[in-house]
C-alpha cells in the first residue's frame, strides 16, 4: 500500500509518543474499539454492553466509543439485531422497487454516521503513534456532519477538536458545536454554503504550518472509504439478507448515495462484490460537478462537491445522478409539517408509523431517496430490484431550513393544495432527467477531474493518484482494516483499560 496517501500508515512512527498515549489513556480509562466490532457488535465484550446501559449516548463519555455502529437500539442505549432501516413502498416513491433506508441518526453524540468517518480516521493515528492528544489540535475539515463527530471523538479522546465549515451550514449544527467544543475558536466558519469545499481546504492551508496542528480531511483520508465500506456496507448486506430470506427473489440492484467525502458510497464497493449492485453517485443539480464538469451553489447539506474526493474509486461507479435542492427543502416541508403528513395519510394512504419515520430524514438523506426513484426509473427496475441507500441524518438537524423554505417558497401558507404540488413534482414525477449511465470513458473524465484538486492544489503524487485507476489498489487497501485492529488490540492491552 503507497503510504504516501492519507491514512493509510500501519507501521509505528514514535514509539515514545505511542507509549505517552497509552499511558494518558489508561489514566482517562479509554478503550478502543475494533472496527471488525463496529462491522459486529455482538463481537463488542458483554462487560462492555452491560456498562452501556447506564451511559448517555448523547455524552462524551469513552464507552460511547463503542456506539459508533449501525446497529442501535431506538434508545440508543441497547442494540437490536438488525440495523434500524425504513423500506419505503410505491404509495410514496411512485415505482414498484423497495427502497430501503438505513437510519444514521442512531449513531451517538452527533445523531448521524459521520461519527464513524471521524473515529476511522483519527484511531489508525493514534494507534501508530501519529497523533499526541497532550500536544496536538484536531482539524476537521467538514460541511457539518463531519465536523461534529470529529469534535464528538476529540473530546473523547482528551483533546481539542477544531471544526471547520462553511458558514451557511444549518444553525442547529453551529448550536450543537457550541456545546461541544472548548473554546470558540474551536468553530472555524468559512466563506460559503454546501458547495464551497475549496475555501475550507484554504482554511487547512492557513493552518497547516504550525506543526501542533492536524488535519483530518475526510475527502482524502482512506479510512473514511475502509470504514464504511466494512461497517455500513456490512450493514446493509445484513438487511438484504434477511429481506431475501423471505423474499428469495429480491435482487439488491443498487446502492445510491450523495457523494459527500465519498466515504458512505464506499459500501457500495462491498454490495457489488457479494451481488453485483450497482453503485450511484449523487450530487446536486445546482453544482453538476460529475455529471457536467459544472459547479454552483446549493442547500443539499451535507454532500460536498466542486471537486471529486481522492477516496472515491470512481471507476466503480455506475451511475451519477443530479438532485435539486427544491426538491429536498420541499420535501423536508412535506414531511417535516403538519400539514403535509396530513395529506400523505389522508391522499396517499401512509400509515403512522411511515409517516413518523420521516422525522429520520435530513436533507441529504432526502436526496438519496429522491435519487434511488430516479435510478429505479432509468435502470427500469421492478418489485423484485431493491435499492439501498442511507439516511445520514434526522430532520432535528433541518428545523431552521424548513422554516426558510416556507418563507421563501410558500409564503400562502403550505396546506393540502401545497403538499399535493410537492409531492407531484419531487416524488411522483421524478423523472430520469439528468442521469448519466457511466461508460468507461466517462468514468476515465470524472477520475481525471480529480486531478485538479489533489495533485496540482493538495500535493497528493502523480503517482498515488493514478494508482487509484486501479481495481487491485481498492483491493489491497482492505488488507488494512486487520492490521489496524491488531495495533487496536495492542494499544488496548499496553494501557490495560477493560483487562
Amino acid at each position: 500500500m503507497n503510504s504516501r496517501l492519507p491514512g493509510t500508515e500501519t507501521d509505528i512512527a514514535d514509539q515514545e509518543l505511542l507509549r505517552r498515549t497509552t499511558g494518558r489513556f489508561r489514566e482517562a480509562l479509554i478503550e478502543l474499539p475494533t472496527f471488525a466490532q463496529l462491522a459486529d457488535p455482538t463481537k463488542i465484550p458483554e462487560r462492555i454492553r452491560v456498562a452501556l446501559r447506564d451511559v448517555d449516548p448523547d455524552s462524551p463519555h469513552p464507552l460511547n466509543l463503542f456506539r459508533v455502529h449501525w446497529y442501535n437500539a431506538e434508545d440508543r442505549r441497547g442494540t437490536q439485531a438488525l440495523p434500524a432501516h425504513v423500506i419505503l413502498p410505491e404509495a410514496l416513491t411512485g415505482v414498484p422497487s423497495p427502497i430501503v433506508v438505513a437510519l444514521g441518526d442512531r449513531f451517538p453524540m452527533i445523531r448521524a454516521h459521520k461519527v464513524l468517518a471521524a473515529y476511522a480516521c483519527l484511531a489508525p493515528r493514534l494507534v501508530t503513534g501519529r497523533f499526541d492528544p497532550t500536544r496536538h489540535r484536531a482539524l476537521w475539515p467538514s460541511t457539518g456532519n463531519y465536523c461534529r463527530g470529529g469534535v464528538a471523538i476529540s473530546r473523547i479522546m482528551g483533546c481539542r477538536g477544531v471544526a471547520i465549515l462553511p458558514e451557511g451550514m444549518s444553525q442547529e449544527r453551529f448550536r450543537w458545536l457550541r456545546e461541544w467544543t472548548v473554546d470558540a475558536s474551536d468553530v472555524i466558519r468559512t466563506y460559503g454554503v454546501e458547495s464551497n469545499v475549496k475555501e475550507i481546504y484554504d482554511e487547512c492551508a492557513r493552518l497547516r504550518p504550525d506543526p501542533t496542528n492536524v488535519i483530518l480531511n475526510q475527502f482524502s483520508e482512506l479510512g473514511n472509504h475502509l470504514a464504511h465500506r466494512s461497517c455500513t456496507g456490512q450493514a446493509l448486506s445484513h438487511i438484504y439478507e434477511t429481506m431475501r430470506a423471505s423474499q428469495p427473489d429480491l435482487h439488491a440492484a443498487a446502492f445510491v448515495s450523495a457523494t459527500g467525502s465519498a466515504g458512505t458510497i464506499g459500501a457500495g464497493d462491498l454490495l457489488k462484490e457479494r451481488y453485483g449492485t450497482r453503485i450511484a453517485a449523487v450530487e446536486a443539480l445546482e453544482c453538476p460537478t460529475l455529471l457536467y464538469n459544472g459547479f454552483g451553489d446549493h442547500n443539499i447539506q451535507g454532500i460536498g462537491d466542486k471537486h471529486v474526493p481522492l477516496i472515491h474509486n470512481v471507476m466503480n461507479t455506475d451511475l451519477v445522478v443530479g438532485v435539486s435542492d427544491r426538491a429536498t427543502d420541499s420535501l423536508n416541508v412535506l414531511f417535516n409539517t403538519g400539514a403535509g403528513r396530513r395529506w400523505l395519510a389522508d391522499e396517499r394512504g401512509l400509515g403512522p408509523e411511515l409517516i413518523d419515520s420521516m422525522r429520520h430524514f435530513g436533507l441529504s438523506s432526502l436526496c438519496n431517496v429522491v435519487a434511488s426513484i430516479k435510478t429505479a426509473k432509468a435502470l427500469g427496475l421492478g418489485k423484485n430490484d431493491a435499492i439501498f441507500t442511507i439516511a445520514t441524518d434526522g430532520a432535528e438537524m433541518y428545523a431552521t431550513e424548513v422554516e426558510k423554505t416556507l418563507a421563501k417558497n410558500f409564503p400562502a401558507g403550505f396546506g393540502a393544495t401545497a403538499a399535493a404540488r410537492v409531492y407531484g413534482q419531487h416524488l411522483a414525477g421524478t423523472s430520469t432527467a439528468h442521469v448519466l449511465e457511466l461508460t468507461r470513458v466517462d468514468r476515465r473524465r470524472i477520475f481525471n477531474l480529480g486531478y485538479f484538486t489533489w495533485v496540482e492544489q493538495q500535493g497528493i503524487p502523480l503517482d498515488a493518484f493514478e494508482a487509484r485507476r486501479d481495481p487491485a489498489f481498492w483491493s489491497e487497501l482492505e488488507t488494512l482494516l486487520p492490521k489496524w485492529d491488531a495495533l487496536i488490540d495492542a494499544f488496548n492491552a499496553e494501557t490495560g483499560v477493560g483487562a
